[in-house]
C-alpha cells in the first residue's frame, strides 16, 4: 500500500475513533485518550532510533520535557496557537537530538544508553535553574475554556491535535521502514561494522534517526502544559515517560511500525484503567510486570508471536548492503 493511501486511511480511522469517543458522552474518555495517544507518539519516536537502528535511548523524558518547556517559554513571550508550539517543540528537540547524535552515536550498547540518560539529567538540571520557566517551583499555564476550533472544550481539542500527531508519527515510521533509509537502519542494527564496510552511510543515517526521534518526542510534549495546567520538572521529566517509552515498543515489537502502536495502546489503556479503578501509583508496577512477562514469553513482542520475516525482506536487505544511499 502506498504511503499517501495509508495516510488517508489512517486519518479516516482517526476520525472514526474521535466520532466513537464523542458518542460515548463522557469527557474522561478524551482526558485518558490524550495520554494513550501521547504514548503512541513517544513509543513510535523511540522506535525509530531504538527499534529500527538498535540504539537504546533512555532520554525519552528529556525530549518530552524539552517540548513541554518550549511551550512554557514561548507562551510567556506571545500567545501562540498550540500547533505552533508543537512545531517549535519539535524543532528544538530535533536540534538537541541532532547534537546528541553527533556527540554520542559513536558510542554503542550500554555506553550510548547511559549517555542518553545523562543528557536527560543535564536538561533537567538546566530547567530547574531556569527561573524564566518557573525553575524548581514550576509554572502555571492558563488553559482556555473553549477550543479555537470545533466549538468544544479544550481537552478535546488537545486530544484531536495529539490524534493528528499520532497519525503523522505512525505514517512516517511506516514510510521509513519501507524505504531505502529503513533498510539502512536495519543494516546498522544487524551489523553496523559490516554495513559501514559495504558503503552504508552509517553516521548520516544515525544523525537523521536521532533528529527525527527527538523531534517526534518533543512535539508530543509540547501540548502537555495545557493538558495539566501546571508544569514542574518532576512531572515533565517523570520516570514514567522514560520507562514507558522503552517498554511499549518492546511489548508490541520493535521490528515493525505496528509494534509501538500496539504496545502503547495496550499498556496505556491498562494504566488508565488502573488509575481510575485502583491508583495511579500502580502504573509503573503494571509496566514492569507486563514487560517481564513478555521478556520471558515473547522476547520479540506481540508482533513476534504472529509475524515471520519474509525471505524477500532478507533478500532486499542483502541487496541494500551492496548499494550506497
Amino acid at each position: 500500500m502506498a504511503t499517501p493511501i495509508f495516510a488517508v486511511l489512517a486519518a479516516l480511522a482517526a476520525a472514526a475513533l474521535f466520532a466513537a469517543a464523542s458518542a460515548v458522552g463522557n469527557g474522561y474518555v478524551f482526558f485518558a485518550g490524550y495520554v494513550v495517544l501521547q504514548y503512541v507518539v513517544l513509543a513510535t519516536g523511540w522506535n525509530i532510533l531504538g527499534g529500527y537502528m538498535g540504539y537504546v535511548n533512555f532520554g525519552t523524558a528529556g525530549f518530552f520535557a524539552l517540548g513541554a518547556y518550549c511551550t512554557v517559554a514561548l507562551g510567556k513571550l506571545a500567545p501562540l496557537p498550540v500547533p505552533v508550539f508543537m512545531l517549535a517543540g519539535g524543532l528544538v528537540s530535533g536540534i538537541v537530538g541532532l547534537l546528541m547524535g553527533y556527540l554520542t552515536l559513536r558510542l554503542r550498547g550500554a555506553f550510548f544508553a547511559i549517555a542518553t540518560l545523562a543528557m536527560a539529567v543535564v536538561l533537567q538540571t538546566l530547567i530547574v535553574n531556569w527561573d524564566f520557566v518557573g525553575g524548581a517551583s514550576g509554572a502555571y499555564v492558563m488553559r482556555p475554556a473553549h477550543a479555537p476550533i470545533l466549538g468544544t472544550d479544550y481537552v478535546r481539542y488537545l486530544c484531536v491535535l495529539m490524534l493528528g500527531l499520532a497519525v503523522l508519527a505512525v505514517t512516517l515510521a511506516r514510510a521509513i521502514e519501507r524505504s531505502r533509509i529503513g533498510y539502512g537502519f536495519a543494516a546498522i542494527r544487524d551489523d553496523e561494522v559490516s554495513a559501514e564496510a559495504a558503503g552504508v552511510p552509517t553516521l548520516r543515517l544515525k544523525l537523521f534517526g536521532a533528529t527525527l526521534s527527538g523531534a517526534l518526542m518533543g512535539m508530543a510534549g509540547a501540548p502537555f502544559p495545557y493538558y495539566v495546567t501546571y508544569l514542574d520538572p518532576a512531572s515533565a521529566f517523570g520516570l514514567g515517560y522514560a520507562i514507558n517509552g522503552v517498554a511499549m515498543p518492546l511489548v508490541g515489537g520493535t521490528a515493525a511500525w505496528p509494534g509501538p502502536l500496539i504496545g502503547a495502546i495496550l499498556l496505556g489503556t491498562l494504566q488508565q484503567l488502573a488509575t481510575v479503578t485502583i491508583s495511579s501509583a500502580l502504573n509503573l508496577l503494571i509496566v514492569g510486570l507486563v514487560l517481564v512477562g513478555f521478556v520471558v514469553a515473547a522476547p520479540n513482542g506481540i508482533l513476534g508471536l504472529f509475524r515471520r520475516r519474509p525471505a524477500a525482506h532478507d533478500a532486499s536487505r542483502r541487496r541494500f548492503l551492496r548499494l550506497r544511499i
